[in-house]
């Protein structure tokens, strides 16, 4: 056992301190300033990863977690600290990544925009099935299944409705997923292998589609859900990705296009473009649109979301293999990539295309940064960057950020 005090929290969602000889341990739950034993589970040469023991002097911040199942169930990581801690731990963070990894001194970090609520916000969930069929989440740090008996980060209607689900073990079946849109209206999602060797019975306010690698099945309902954003509505299918943060997702369009701030006219780059999200708002604004988006399913949501609109183009290409084919300099571009950032040939396009203005939309500040540092080098100022809290409880952090030439 070793016994080490806390002195700061690390991206990822553990807190970490320093033993007796200066290694530096990780350990997740546990929060700045507090006392505690650890077992360690991991060994490096410079630092370890311990299990939480015992917490022997907690922090005055430490509240009791909501959830029977925190620290056992991976999908959270702050329930032990206040919500007012979660967001100044995830500022210090962002800025921490900015300055470590991107090598930014002092970045401007604007204060973090909060969720309107601390619990029940997401829209989408993804539960795996233990071997008796019941829904479950991964455990921390493991690909164990923890069977669910309750879960306060869905919509209230998610969490109406995944009780009441009845599934049988299928063959093939592998996850099940829950999304839920716009008046209250849900969709069951059956992840699976091949053709659904199954009967549905619905009693249900769902649709039910199965989602194969070759393909979508509807099997009651319909094959997408509508959301509703600022007053527009977007068709977003069942295998397309959408903002899984209904509420803040007006506020993340608001944080883009005040950051873009486009001129009418102005042609606008919208690349990793999903069901055309920021795409539509631009158009509102009188901007001419080029997207570029991988998956066919979110392409042709986004015919659907812009069919009222005419100065569009749709690029259904990796992002790599599409801005070679784009000729002219577009006036800004907004990206919005997965977790794992930009690669490196889809940035240097970027960079060889010499936007004006570039609004950086990311998931995760370590590739943010990694990404930032490559953009700084190319010639463009880091001019502020804005956490908008779409993850409560989990260690996750959406940022928006302005870069100019």
């Amino acid at each position: 056992m070793t016994e080490i005090i806390l002195s700061g929290l690390a991206y990822g969602g553990d807190a970490f301190g320093r033993d007796a000889d200066g290694k530096m341990i990780f350990v997740p739950f546990a929060l700045p300033g507090e006392r505690v034993k650890v077992e360690i589970v991991e060994a490096h040469q410079r630092w370890a990863r311990g299990q939480l023991i015992e917490v022997i002097e907690a922090s005055s911040d430490r509240v009791d977690p909501r959830c029977r199942h925190f620290t056992d169930c991976g999908g959270c990581h702050y329930q032990h600290m206040p919500y007012t801690v979660q967001l100044q731990a995830k500022a210090e963070i962002v800025q921490s990544q900015l300055e470590r990894i991107g090598g930014l001194k002092d970045p401007p970090i604007e204060k973090v925009v909060p969720s309107p609520t601390a619990w029940n916000t997401r829209n989408h969930l993804q539960f795996n099935l233990t071997s008796e069929g019941h829904l479950g989440f991964m455990a921390a740090g493991s690909h164990r299944i923890v069977p669910i008996e309750e879960c306060h980060l869905p919509e209230p209607v998610l969490s109406d409705l995944w009780p009441r689900l009845d599934v049988d073990r299928i063959p093939g079946l592998d996850r099940i997923g829950l999304r839920s849109g716009a008046m209250g209206t849900c969709m069951i999602m059956l992840e699976g292998t091949g053709a659904p060797a199954m009967e549905v019975t619905i009693d249900l306010p769902a649709s039910v589609v199965w989602l194969a690698p070759d393909g979508l099945l509807v099997l009651a309902g319909e094959r997408s859900l509508d959301f509703e954003i600022s007053g527009c509505t977007f068709v977003v299918s069942a295998d397309s990705f959408f903002q899984v943060h209904t509420a803040l997702a007006e506020e993340l369009v608001r944080l883009v296009t005040r950051e873009l701030n486009v001129q009418s006219g102005e042609t606008i780059l919208d690349l990793y473009a999903g069901v055309g999200l920021f795409s539509a708002f631009l158009a509102h604004e009188g901007a001419r649109i080029i997207a570029v988006e991988e998956s066919s399913r979110a392409c042709s949501d986004f015919e659907v979301n812009l069919e009222d609109f005419d100065d569009i183009e749709l690029y259904e290409a990796p992002v790599e293999a599409a801005l070679p084919a784009i000729h002219g300099r577009p006036d800004a571009v907004v990206i919005d990539p997965p977790r794992a950032g930009l690669s490196q040939v889809a940035l240097q396009h970027i960079i060889d295309l010499s936007p004006p203005r570039l609004v950086y939309v990311s998931c995760d500040p370590a590739t943010l940064a990694r990404d930032g540092s490559r953009l700084a080098e190319a010639g463009y100022q880091f001019v502020r960057c804005t956490p908008i809290d779409l993850f409560p409880q989990t260690f996750h952090i959406e940022t928006v950020s302005l870069w100019q030439r």
